[in-house]
């Protein structure tokens, strides 16, 4: 075990805590960034003026704006004194020339009052050269509209494994897209001091990167932007990269006026103007032995971009490798390829890419176990990932036994074969409601695929009173990050959780910083944090080996107590601390980490990108009624591994809220577009909670029971943690496969549902009337679906 995850016997890590700002969150009082503006003398607001047309090169008269009193100044292309473009690939210029989506940002007004600046906004006279558009995936690929760079993941030879396989199955996934709908919208705040430098409040989960790109705008160095993340309230892959280019308009405005600017999208804006979790069209051909056993993928993967790049191409990455989910196929091939479209650009969302690979392998196993004559249950445990395997991309497959032993612990305390007998009691005498239960797994790789992103840094003080302030270069969102990394430096230094105190996220204090994404935030900088901490240690051991007359390597630290082996005498942390500096100790130390043993080439797409594996198990049980296709969900049962928990309270939260987040894409969420040749054609149509139907109470579990995986230790992470923020996600395909199932018991046996995504009450009703038109068309004696598929 090495020295990272050892914890000792009274450590802090491990203990329920609540979320450290959990008060002020329920009270209203925690500060967002907006919030900051209050406080700002002068402060402007920027409004976007907002293209009506899908596609069109657009000219901008600014001058009704001007007539507008309140109103100070319209940005255009021409006040950018740096580069024009707000991405990181070159293709997203901050003001386009060319309109490329229904809402794309053309110019924006700063006014004294929001009020003011709505209305400046609407005075601008844009004026339109109409262009083709393009807006679902299928006109994207018959128009070969490709973007970006194609991967392909390949193992043996998928080809001539579905020539020799017994059984070959073949069809079309679709899935749609999911909006982040944060509570916060996207928003900052910007000011420019009187030298020069620019200090920007961003709701950022990359303020390095939004930094660079504030930047660049600029037409300065990233030593004059400081860019700070108080807080955000929800980021879910959302706050990744689009917040740049926002926060790079309040930057200007402060340059170009003098005065702070403040820049918060309202709701409507905010759906229309960012981008969403990519939809995915895939064809695919899958074979299986005799028994059951999976053989051969074959799957070409095209994801709907957006009008630019933004993180598409690492999204299809991560999609590719999850196609596995957590089941060994021997012969794999899969292509990977992005379309542009006019909508917003789509982006990071919770999973990156992996919900999209998993759901792939879910739909097969779902749709095909009926024609196989297979329980859904079975054919997934008997595929399931052995000891000594690898993925398709040729990662070993770390602790592999793990799966089926949460696979089993799930289905014998979650009584899941005693509760099946019970439902089919139930099917047999209600003829117009049916029940179902579904057990998926997950097997998630932590890491950033970008090798390179796997590094974090921490800058910890100890003062003379004994007080800690600890900086970091992750961001808290809400998921409980800041709360981990105060148990992390508390247990390191012997401290009590009260005696630590975190500070806001700024590029001032840690540099260069990756984002806070791929579920690797805790990993990342709590081995960062506790780099810092542990140099600290070392040096305070030192000089409390003096005041006690003991062995440095004596020395222990607990629950803000200094003492000895064999020394009656204890002192306090602060005593230490004030005789550190007295002797000219340095008490602030500068962490680092970086993630080892990583291996990936991304242009072949092999080797090994994962420091290790997330498992985990859900079982669902749900009710569908056959008149309305309406579903509840009656209950759900999670084994789920997350290591050696850091804070219990905070990873059961994180698995619940990415449980229900996933059935929200899954079964309830769905972005309808304005696909007509009218005057609104690429209008995003479900533009609020009105339109945009979102998981409420209503739609959570009657029961909802929840297990951390026990003796999980992670070798090599920080105190032997595991990641949880992305995972517990796709944990929710078993209620998607619940849902399948009770549909099935509508229909003959051996039918097999094709259920669309998102499987909301109208597709579950049309599922059902398929199969109830199956069962009518199949006579007593007629030959099953099932022989077709023979070879």
């Amino acid at each position: 075990m090495s020295e990272l995850s050892e914890r000792p016997d009274d450590a802090v890590v491990g203990i329920p805590v609540p979320h450290e700002s959990a008060t002020l969150h329920v009270t209203g009082a925690a500060a967002y960034t907006d919030d900051l503006a209050v406080s700002a003398a002068g402060v402007l607001t920027a409004w976007p003026v907002q293209s009506t047309a899908a596609h069109a090169y657009v000219d901008v008269d600014p001058s009704g704006a001007y007539r507008v009193p309140g109103v100070v100044r319209v940005l255009t292309a021409e006040d950018v004194p740096g580069i024009n473009d707000a991405g990181v690939k070159e293709d997203e210029p901050l003001f386009p020339r060319e309109a490329m989506y229904h809402g794309h940002a053309v110019a924006w007004v700063l006014g004294e009052t929001p009020e003011a600046a709505r209305l400046g906004a609407a005075a601008v006279v844009v004026r339109y050269q109409p262009l083709p558009s393009i807006l679902t995936l299928t006109e994207a690929i018959a128009a070969g509209a490709f973007q970006g760079v194609q991967r392909t993941v390949e193992r043996g030879d998928a080809v001539a494994a579905l020539a020799r396989a017994r059984f070959v199955f073949e069809g079309v996934t679709e899935l749609g897209g999911q909006e982040h709908f944060y509570l916060e919208t996207q928003a900052a705040l910007a000011v420019r001091d009187s030298e020069g430098q620019y200090f920007v409040q961003s709701s950022t989960q990359h303020p390095s990167e939004t930094q660079e790109i504030v930047a660049h705008v600029l037409g300065v160095l990233s030593s004059q932007v400081t860019v700070q993340t108080l807080r955000m309230g929800g980021g879910f892959g959302g706050k990744e990269m689009q917040p740049h280019g926002l926060a790079a308009i309040a930057a200007l405005g402060a340059k170009l006026t003098g005065r702070p600017v403040r820049l918060r999208l309202n709701r409507t804006q905010d759906i229309t103007m960012t981008g969403k979790r990519h939809p995915f069209h895939i064809s695919w051909r899958a074979g299986f032995d005799e028994g059951g056993g999976l053989l051969a993928l074959d799957a070409t993967l095209t994801s709907d971009g957006g009008w630019c790049l933004d993180l598409s191409e690492p999204v299809m990455s991560r999609a590719l490798c999850h196609i596995d989910n957590a089941y060994w196929i021997p012969h794999v091939r899969a292509l990977g390829r992005i379309v542009r479209t006019n909508k917003p650009s789509n982006t990071a969302f919770r999973g990156f890419g992996g919900p999209q690979g998993v759901f792939l392998i879910e739909d097969i196993l779902g749709r095909v176990a009926p024609l196989l004559g297979k329980d859904p249950i079975d054919l997934r445990r008997q595929n399931l990932y052995g000891e000594g395997q690898l993925t398709p991309y040729g990662q070993p497959v770390k602790d592999a036994a793990r799966m089926p032993a949460i696979w089993d612990q799930l289905r014998a305390e979650s009584d899941v074969d005693v509760r099946r007998e019970q439902v089919r009691a139930f099917n047999a005498s209600h003829e117009h409601v049916k029940r179902a239960i579904a057990m998926t797994p997950i097997k998630f790789g932590i890491s950033f695929n970008f090798t390179a992103f796997n590094q974090a840094g921490a800058l910890v003080h100890v003062y003379k009173d004994g007080s800690v302030l600890v900086n970091h270069g992750g961001t808290e969102m809400g998921q409980g990050l800041h709360t981990k990394m105060l148990q992390v430096a508390a247990t390191t230094l012997g401290l009590r959780l009260d005696q630590v105190r975190l500070a806001p996220t700024r590029t001032d204090k840690v540099p260069n910083t990756s984002a806070t994404a791929a579920s690797a935030g805790a990993d990342l900088n709590g081995g960062a944090v506790k780099n810092a901490c542990d140099q600290l240690r070392v040096r305070m051991a030192s000089v409390a080996a003096g005041m006690l007359g003991a062995d440095a390597g004596a020395v222990r630290f607990a629950q803000g107590w200094v003492s000895a082996a064999g020394v009656d005498t204890r002192l306090t942390f602060a005593e230490v601390a004030r005789e550190a500096y007295l002797q000219r100790v340095q008490l602030f130390a500068a962490g680092y980490y970086r993630t080892e043993g990583l291996h990936w080439d991304g242009v072949r797409m092999q080797g090994s990108p994962f420091k290790y594996f997330a498992y985990g198990a859900a079982a669902a049980e749900v009710e569908v009624d056959g008149f309305t296709g309406a579903t509840l969900l009656r209950r759900v049962d999670i084994v789920h591994d997350v290591g050696d928990s850091l804070s219990p309270l905070i990873d059961i939260g994180q698995i619940e809220g990415g449980f229900v987040q996933g059935v929200g894409w899954l079964t309830l969420e769905e972005l309808r577009w304005d696909t007509g040749d009218g005057p609104s054609r690429g209008r995003l149509q479900t533009q609020a909670a009105s339109t945009y139907k979102l998981p409420s109470f209503s739609e959570m579990p009657e029961e909802f029971h929840v297990r951390l995986f026990d003796d999980a230790r992670e070798d090599g992470a920080v105190y032997g943690s595991k990641a949880v923020g992305e995972p517990p996600l796709m944990l929710a395909f078993s209620v998607r496969e619940a849902i399948r199932a009770a549909v099935q018991a509508f229909g003959p046996a051996g039918h097999s549902v094709e259920l669309a995504s998102p499987a909301t009450p109208e597709a579950v009703f049309w599922a059902i009337r398929s199969a109830q038109a199956a069962g009518d068309a199949v006579e007593p004696g007629a030959a099953s679906v099932f022989a077709d598929a023979r070879r």
